[in-house]
């Protein structure tokens, strides 16, 4: 497909305008409410000639699957239609949830996280759409309720539900049109530490909670520590956290029940239900009296990484490179996407889209449009690889 296809002057108002109507869809999840701008999704897609359903399975989290064509390879687009809230509107220049254009940016809630990727595979569903559909193959657009709220009424409803079973999953993020193909897994364990209460006049007559979930995180520090810190792989590590604590209800009492919530991210080499049962034991060897210290999984989920020299990878870095004339550049995230729900299904997975992640969950959050106008024409260009698309558009 030739550059002198598109004008890319109309392509960038066309992206504009649809970020526009986006953000003008109020979505913030909590408190959890993704009909509005799910229907707005599925009726443009229906209209363009896609198959679509709306599932969810918990009210006010609806989520959009919109099909064209069939067989394999099947393609996946997913990206979250929830935002988190505005916060303080004082901090916001304009109104967060009216799509301001401000030169070559767009502003407003979820300009970048995520409804600027969410434009962009709007417009590219209607663009292959638009060239008849895939030749060969199947592509489908997700739009999913509750990314923010680590997905499990989202895509993982979806994945569980088996509304899609893709060949090629590409999860849009900001990742500034870089790709994302290894992401490390993700774990959550509670530790609850139980003891006696007493009167703060006469401790030793209690037995403290608080100070047994102190000797437990102090075994895990040393227990697990030193591992981690040999785990990497290139510029990612093995990594533990300890984000939450939480014991007593008064100062002048011996407190009878502690909580520790613990953050593990793991490698993509490494396997979840193994990280939990290493954490499980180097807690049992603590050695505190039976009966008080309980370690359980809150969530988990293990990494992935796709190969970079062929697939769907290959595919896009080539997009990329024909876009920019520079080699696809390859980024790492701190964070987790709803990715990890297939991290196991042996699929080609990549995170890839416009805008910065330190935009996103900030006052006056926006997307370059130039981005928006990139990846789209990226994401073309690689479905064009993958499925062939069957005429131009022109």
């Amino acid at each position: 497909m030739s550059e002198a296809t598109f004008d890319e002057a109309a392509l960038a108002d066309e992206l504009a305008a649809i970020l526009a109507q986006l953000i003008a869809r109020p979505s913030t999840v909590p408190p959890g409410d993704t009909r509005t701008i799910a229907a707005f999704a599925s009726q443009r897609l229906r209209s363009a000639g896609y198959t679509t359903e709306t599932a969810s399975r918990a009210e006010g989290l609806d989520n959009v699957v919109a099909t064209l064509g069939s067989g394999e390879p099947w393609i996946v687009f997913n990206v979250h239609a929830d935002t988190v809230d505005a916060g303080n509107r004082a901090d916001w220049r304009t109104d967060p949830f009216e799509g301001v254009r401000e030169g070559d940016r767009v502003v407003g809630l979820g300009a970048a996280n995520c409804k600027g990727g969410m434009a962009t595979h709007l417009w590219l569903a209607d663009e292959i759409a638009r060239r008849g559909g895939p030749s060969k193959g199947r592509v489908s657009f997700t739009f999913v309720a509750d990314e923010e709220t680590m997905g499990p009424d989202g895509t993982r409803f979806l994945r569980d539900a088996g509304l899609v079973r893709p060949d090629i999953l590409i999860i849009g993020a900001p990742t500034a049109n870089r790709m994302v193909v290894t992401e490390r897994g993700v774990l959550w364990v509670r530790i609850t530490t139980t003891g006696r209460g007493a009167h703060a006049g006469d401790p030793d007559a209690g037995d403290n909670a608080i100070v047994r979930m102190g000797r437990v995180i102090r075994a895990l520090e040393d227990g697990l520590g030193p591992r981690l810190a040999e785990r990497r792989d290139g510029a990612l590590a093995s990594t533990m956290n300890l984000g939450l604590i939480r014991g007593g209800n008064n100062t002048n009492v011996v407190p009878a029940g502690c909580l520790a919530e613990i953050d593990r991210r793991l490698l993509p080499g490494e396997d979840v239900d193994a990280a939990f049962a290493e954490i499980a034991e180097i807690v049992e060897r603590a050695g505190e009296p039976d009966g008080t210290v309980r370690t359980e999984r809150l969530l988990g989920a293990n990494g992935f990484s796709a190969p970079v020299d062929r697939g769907a990878v290959a595919a896009f870095g080539a997009a990329i490179e024909g876009r920019t004339g520079v080699a696809a550049a390859f980024a790492h995230t701190i964070g987790a996407s709803d990715g990890r729900y297939f991290a196991d299904d042996g699929i080609e997975i990549i995170v890839f889209g416009p805008g910065d992640d330190a935009e996103g969950h900030a006052a006056n959050e926006s997307v370059p449009i130039a981005a928006l106008v990139d990846a789209a024409r990226i994401q073309i260009e690689a479905v064009d690889t993958l499925l062939g698309l069957d005429r131009p558009s022109g």
